[in-house]
């Protein structure tokens, strides 16, 4: 069976790995820009420098020999003949089963958002972060974030309380806090809610204890250089972080994939692509039935995965006795020196305060993850 992977993310390599797993003699190709992983989680460290670039870009061609892949450098432009096709800029590909993972995008519509960094955009973005902070000798930084109004799950708001808590702590080990302003902005009244009903009141004490600042519950209309724009007023800053909502991929709109109304790959409980045989989506692309605070991160990425690649193999054997990705949130928001761990099922759900070894756990776990495909 040829089997096609488009990816070079958590949900892509975590498919690689069960696919591999369940049949030895699939033939596995992989298309993506880079054979590299981005390993995104740690870029709240950059701007401390207790990360540096060439820590987080792993090079895949050893992983890639490893598992026996064929390796295509290239961009998806299109999937066609019902997902049995994938078109990219290095030609056509054809596929017995195909299982998307090339993330999504984020949404860049308000005005003024060129004047704002991006986070999680990737390490440009937070060198660009530790370069700025590096030339301010005072001054106010707003850190803020959106979601998708039509696709709740679709945010990225743990890494922007961890830039905003980091940024406290490197100021403060620098003896500079005192000279700088920092505000935290959202339209919702009770950020981090999808956290967990008791997180938003636990982060905003702990906000208000490390002298930051907050303008809440006010939409976000724009931005201007050195401002941010709120229908409950304007917010002077020196330093804007801001992270939009996303949506789906950018080759996904010249597709006849069905799309979520956020944008997304639409998916049911299994993983699979609505309306198509073989065809499998996990991790940011997709848009997948279940619980309001289900998040896009990691994790979850990876539980999607596993399903997706079990339930295709099943499906290319014959079978049909599909497996439901497990929901759970799980998350370590990092301050530079403590971790506050929050776990979230179905069935509760678990927060921890701050800790010092929960900052270490954090740090422990990209080695270890890591280490599987350097």
């Amino acid at each position: 069976m040829n089997i096609t992977i488009l990816g070079t993310g958590f949900a892509a390599l975590t498919a690689i790995k069960q696919v591999r797993k369940q049949s030895t003699d699939a033939n596995i190709t992989v298309i993506a820009p880079q054979a590299k992983m981005i390993y995104l989680p740690s870029i709240i460290w950059i701007p401390s420098g207790l990360k540096k670039a060439s820590d987080l870009e792993i090079d895949l061609t050893n992983f890639f020999k490893k598992q026996n892949v064929n390796f295509i450098a290239g961009s998806v432009q299109n999937i066609a003949n019902d997902g049995r096709s994938v078109i990219t800029d290095q030609g056509d590909f054809d596929n017995d089963g195909l299982i998307i993972a090339t993330g999504g995008s984020f949404i860049k519509k308000l005005p003024g958002i060129e004047h704002v960094i991006t986070p999680c955009e990737g390490i440009k973005a937070a060198e660009e972060i530790k370069q700025k902070l590096e030339k301010m000798d005072s001054g106010t930084i707003a850190i803020g974030f959106y979601g998708n109004p039509k696709e709740p799950s679709a945010m990225r708001g743990g890494p922007m309380f961890e830039f905003l808590f980091g940024i406290d702590t490197l100021l403060r080990r620098q003896g500079r806090r005192d000279k700088f302003k920092i505000i935290f902005f959202n339209p919702m009244e009770k950020p981090g809610k999808r956290l967990g009903d008791k997180v938003p009141d636990a982060v905003l004490k702990f906000m208000h204890k490390k002298e930051i600042e907050t303008h809440l519950g006010h939409k976000i209309t724009g931005f201007e250089t050195n401002k941010v724009l709120t229908e409950g007023g304007e917010i002077d800053a020196d330093l804007i972080l801001f992270m939009p909502g996303m949506t789906g991929p950018a080759w996904l709109a010249d597709t006849d994939l069905i799309q979520s109304e956020g944008g997304m790959i639409k998916a049911n409980q299994f993983c699979q692509v609505e309306g198509l045989k073989a065809t499998y989506v996990a991790g940011d692309s997709g848009s997948y039935p279940g619980p309001e605070w289900q998040a896009k991160q990691a994790h979850m990425a990876d539980l999607q995965a596993k399903s997706a690649a079990n339930n295709l193999i099943k499906e290319l054997n014959g079978n049909d006795d599909f497996e439901k990705f497990k929901h759970e949130l799980i998350c370590i928001i990092d301050t530079l020196s403590h971790g506050i761990l929050i776990k979230r099922t179905e069935e509760k759900t678990i927060l921890l305060p701050p800790c010092r070894l929960l900052h270490f756990a954090k740090m422990i776990f990209e080695k270890i993850y890591l280490f599987g495909y350097r």
